[in-house]
């Protein structure tokens, strides 16, 4: 349209000091001045550094608050809309996990310097780690509530899967949900030891071995378990 009625779309709309609608939305002033600005780096490094867990910690957000919201769609019976949610979820920690791969391009020397003014700040208070921690046992409770409804044991969730198409669909998102975290923490474990080594102590003086041992961490430990039974079953039946 042409005229004194056209709306001039050369102008933002939305309330806000910015130049564009898009920078008024996203913030982008805001959001772009996170960062440390070159007159405070102690190295050049810091932008990737900071960059990489602060773009985390949004996917973060995202995982945790659409897990969330499919804890109370499955209690509200909506396994579809909770099963798209826990898909999503599992796509931001597959995201969060490959970010990983920008801090192994730091020079393990160069990023000492870096270190030292970190003070005690650790993955370990991650915020969005923690609140994905408080909504896995969340989604496991909704989940076995869902199942003790329909009357069926864990394992006839799968021997029985055509019978609870929904029930065994949920089954798998929890289980890839916590897949996506176990590879998260042995990628992480593995570029900490790639930069500061692994016989090391952390910046909370954490030693870095402790890591290792968390890869084998599970939120839903039953549902590794019954694969377990599946295959004892299998057997049993076999002979």
């Amino acid at each position: 349209m042409t005229g004194a009625g056209a709306e001039d779309f050369s102008q933002p709309i939305l309330g806000g000091d910015a130049a564009s609608d898009y920078e008024r939305y996203l913030n982008t002033e805001g959001l772009l001045a996170l960062q440390k600005d070159e007159g405070e780096w102690v190295h050049r490094d810091e932008l990737l550094f900071q960059v990489t867990h602060q773009s985390s910690e949004l996917w973060l957000k995202l995982c945790w608050s659409d897990a969330a919201e499919a804890v109370r769609l499955i209690e509200g019976g909506d396994m579809p809309g909770a099963l798209r949610l826990l898909e999503r979820a599992s796509l931001c920690l597959r995201f969060v996990t490959a970010q990983l791969d920008m801090l192994e391009r730091m020079s393990p020397w160069e990023y000492q310097e870096i270190r030292k003014v970190l003070g005690h700040g650790s993955g370990f208070d991650s915020p969005g780690w923690r609140e994905l921690r408080h909504v896995f046992p969340r989604l496991g409770q909704a989940f076995h509530a869902a199942r003790r409804t329909a009357s069926v044991s864990l394992a006839d969730v799968y021997v029985r899967g055509r019978e609870h198409e929904d029930l065994y669909r949920l089954a798998e998102a929890l289980i890839e949900l916590d897949e996506r975290a176990q590879h998260w923490r042995m990628r992480h474990y593995q570029v900490v030891a790639r930069v500061i080594g692994d016989k090391v102590v952390g910046t909370q003086g954490t030693p870095v071995e402790l890591l290792g041992r968390l890869i084998a961490t599970t939120s839903f430990p039953e549902l590794w378990e019954v694969r377990n039974e599946l295959t004892a079953l299998s057997k049993a039946e076999s002979q």
